[in-house]
């Protein structure tokens, strides 16, 4: 058995307090040790020693009802007189009855008081209704609906009035904001629904993203990609939440591709570099051939030389068109040299060559016959009409001339 001035726990575990009228049953306690037990109770005292001490704060400091302090009083009261502490339980029903007789002493001091804050706090409220009545027509939805929420904070602040004018009151104000309420909803609806329909079309992108991150078509999937974006963007902006929430879904489901990209593209130029050393050097045979001085063996070597290039493989694409160029440029110099020596070998060439200059000629000489003739007979027009189609066939001869020249002559 362990026990204290005030209390005390038998061999069965039953917790007694003493009191005036003798010991009561605190509670019974199996939990642990007898010393815990008296301990555990004492706690409970404490902390209703303490309520005590706020409720005398709190009758001599503020402006609480005497309704509400005796509610109060009584409350402590039936916490002492149930008997589940351990302490000095006469004492507190001291304390409690002097905190009765403070609250009756200032029961009439307080109705006075009361009285004038009832006053006061029906001018403020009328004052909360006109201003609420006046912001329900605005359309500054955010500012006036921030100020009709610290209006309802300032209400609740306010004591009440009779029940009758408290409620009218109340009803105009409740009424000014449902109606502030419903209009800033009409104007909102819209851009809901235009939030929810965005949501909607970027889950479906976020879903289609999502379904090409594994993608290696490294080409197309970055194209589809961008026209992606260009579609999130067209969308519009959804909820706060649901935007942030599908925004990091549908950028990582890029960045997942685009790394897997980034990582074999670079391997691929790394190799492509490789590539580009092997085609510079095979560039720098094949303009080894020019000028042309044995054209079958140049044919013969630039072949060899483009089986080999070929072979190698793909180069960075910004380097592509000046090395291939190089290569073009040694090719376009072989079919000038094949060219070349097919004129000066082919009779039959030459022969429609000369065949066609005689034509020409002939059509020439003609033309200036007619026009000699015209201007002889006084007939302008027809010479200058000549002298026009004299000036295109003689454009042909000296064509067909300069073509004859390669032929020697």
């Amino acid at each position: 058995m362990s026990s204290d001035p005030w209390g005390r726990v038998d061999e069965t575990g039953t917790v007694y307090v003493r009191t005036a009228d003798g010991e009561q049953v605190v509670g019974s306690w199996q939990a642990g040790s007898p010393e815990e037990a008296l301990a555990y109770f004492e706690r409970k005292y404490e902390g209703i020693v303490v309520e005590i001490g706020l409720l005398e704060r709190r009758v001599k400091t503020t402006d609480l009802s005497a309704k509400d302090a005796t509610t109060a009083i009584e409350h402590l009261r039936l916490q002492v007189d149930e008997h589940h502490a351990v302490g000095d339980l006469d004492a507190l029903r001291k304390r409690l009855d002097a905190l009765v007789a403070t609250v009756d002493s200032r029961r009439e001091e307080r109705k006075a008081q009361k009285a004038k804050q009832t006053d006061e706090a029906k001018h403020a409220k009328e004052a909360l209704v006109a201003e609420a009545e006046e912001l329900a027509q605005s359309e500054q939805w955010r500012s006036a609906g921030e100020r009709l929420r610290a209006l309802v904070d300032t209400w609740k602040g306010l004591p009440r009035l009779d029940r009758k004018s408290d409620d009218e009151l109340w009803h105009r104000f409740s009424h000014a904001r449902s109606a502030f309420s419903k209009r800033r909803k009409a104007h909102f609806a819209s851009l809901d629904a235009q939030r929810e329909e965005a949501r909607k079309a970027k889950e479906k992108l976020v879903v289609e993203a999502e379904s090409l991150s594994g993608s290696t078509d490294w080409g197309a999937t970055a194209a589809r990609y961008r026209d992606l974006m260009t579609e999130w963007k067209a969308a519009g902006r959804a909820q706060r939440e649901a935007e942030d929430d599908l925004w990091n879904r549908f950028r990582g489901a890029q960045d997942v591709f685009f790394a897997a990209r980034s990582e074999v593209f670079a391997e691929r130029d790394a190799e492509q570099g490789e590539n580009l050393k092997l085609k510079e050097e095979l560039a720098v045979e094949a303009e080894r051939l020019v000028p042309v001085k044995d054209l079958k063996a140049a044919r013969a070597a630039f072949r060899a030389i483009n089986e080999r290039w070929e072979a190698i493989g793909h180069v960075p694409r910004d380097s592509r068109p000046k090395v291939e160029g190089r290569m073009h440029t040694v090719e376009r110099a072989l079919q000038e040299a094949e060219e070349s020596e097919w004129r000066r070998t082919n009779p039959e060439a030459r022969a429609r060559a000369a065949g066609l200059t005689g034509q020409l000629q002939a059509a020439v000489d003609k033309l200036r016959t007619q026009i000699d003739t015209a201007r002889a007979s006084g007939n302008n027009a027809r010479a200058d009409k000549l002298a026009k189609e004299l000036e295109g066939r003689q454009a042909l001869l000296d064509q067909a001339l300069k073509g004859l020249e390669e032929f020697g002559g």
